[in-house]
């Protein structure tokens, strides 16, 4: 198994937009962090876990020319705004489109918020839409999607939920605030653990990078990646603080993940 991060920022992505700070400025390329969005690959079978915000341009940079399946952790705007993109992967498919799984909520909110794409009707001459097939994932059932065994798993995000992931010995965690006695009880023996870890302080909404470091060696992951980073930490920065086994991931690196 094969995970490549797309993406590794937060919601405002590094650099931020009128931010002089010093990773907004860095020469390092570890700290232009585009919108958090990644693919698992297994053998033939591809899955993109989100449509980030610049997905156009993260699928070109990473080489992708085609997906069997998306799922979506939530549907909040950087997590879901690259939605348009998907017509250069779904357009001329056969079938009834390209599957996109997720939260019941998420996917609703997706479908009300981006009716042109699911208001029954084909596209105009000359046009193109995405041609997507929304389908529910139930919390706690593992399932097979397209050849890959999917655990979806509830976490809190502030009042709201998402979902994360795990796929045989990789787990992919993101937005989440805490990760509760249930799901850790899903998340044991994993190989990679991918992990957000928003900023050096607390924040209601998300783990912080010492709450993220916390849990990362409570569940015991061989390797953990942080991601939806924030501009407040540079990679280099970051990576020497961290713990041996816990590090920054960044747009653009792959990981080779061992036991499916």
């Amino acid at each position: 198994m094969r995970l490549t991060f797309l993406g590794t920022g937060t919601s405002f992505g590094v650099p931020q937009v009128g931010c002089r700070c010093r990773t907004c400025t860095s020469t390092d390329p570890r700290d232009r962090r585009t919108r958090a969005s990644a693919i698992v690959e297994a053998g033939e079978h591809r899955l993109l876990i989100d449509t980030a915000t610049e997905l156009r341009l993260q699928l070109v940079a990473a080489g992708v020319q085609r997906v069997d399946a998306v799922l979506y952790t939530h549907a909040h705007a950087d997590h879901v705004h690259g939605i348009d993109d998907l017509r250069a992967l779904s357009v001329g498919l056969r079938g009834a489109g390209l599957p996109v799984h997720g939260p019941a909520v998420a996917l609703e909110e997706i479908r009300q918020r981006f009716g042109y794409i699911f208001d029954g009707r084909p596209a105009r001459p000359g046009t193109s839409k995405p041609e997507l097939r929304l389908m529910p994932l139930e919390p706690g059932v593992e399932t097979t999607i397209a050849g890959i065994t999917v655990l979806p798993l509830e976490l809190p995000h502030g009042d709201q939920s998402v979902f994360g992931y795990r796929f045989g010995s990789l787990a992919y965690i993101t937005d989440t605030k805490t990760v509760p006695p249930d799901a850790r009880e899903r998340l044991g023996g994993l190989d990679v653990l991918v992990l957000n870890a928003l900023l050096p302080r607390p924040h209601p909404l998300h783990l912080s990078i010492a709450e993220a470091v916390t849990v990362a060696q409570q569940l015991g992951a061989r390797r953990t990646l942080l991601t939806h980073l924030t501009h407040e930490s540079s990679h280099a920065e970051l990576a020497a603080t961290l713990p041996d086994g816990i590090e920054p991931a960044y747009d653009g690196l792959v990981v080779e993940v061992g036991g499916v």
